[in-house]
């Protein structure tokens, strides 16, 4: 049950169905490593800034901060950012099913090659979300 909605199991089957790509790069700058989420929502990425490598959002929830959406080339681009801002590189990639988009959450289902399971964003002020592994 997410946001006091049972969801049923065919509900979560046929949303399954439809499958959208994700990456986590690893994004060094002169001030340290930050973690780079991005969602693939057709036309651009929706992305969050993670303070934490991805493996640790299977063992306790992070805080990840929205930040501007990013072109979809970052789904397979590494190398030099734009103004000097540093490098990145793919720590994990994969592909999640949005199942639910409520209000200020979202409940995802990702099969990385770090990342499996499912996953609940919740904003819980402004541009800052809570990343909770279910």
């Amino acid at each position: 049950m997410i946001c006091g909605c049972q969801l049923s199991r065919e509900f979560l089957v046929a949303i399954k169905k439809i499958q959208k790509q994700f990456v986590i790069s690893r994004h060094t700058t002169p001030d340290g490593v930050h973690w780079d989420l991005m969602l693939d929502m057709d036309t651009v990425l929706w992305t969050w800034r993670l303070n934490s490598p991805p493996a640790e959002i299977k063992n306790e929830p992070i805080t990840a901060k929205r930040i501007g959406d990013h072109s979809r080339r970052f789904l397979t681009y590494e190398g030099p950012v734009q103004n000097n801002t540093g490098q990145v590189k793919i720590a994990d990639k994969g592909i999640y099913s949005l199942y639910e988009q409520v209000d200020n959450s979202l409940l995802i289902d990702v099969q990385g090659e770090i990342l499996k399971g499912q996953f609940i964003f919740f904003e819980t002020e402004c541009t800052l979300w809570k990343v909770t592994a279910l």
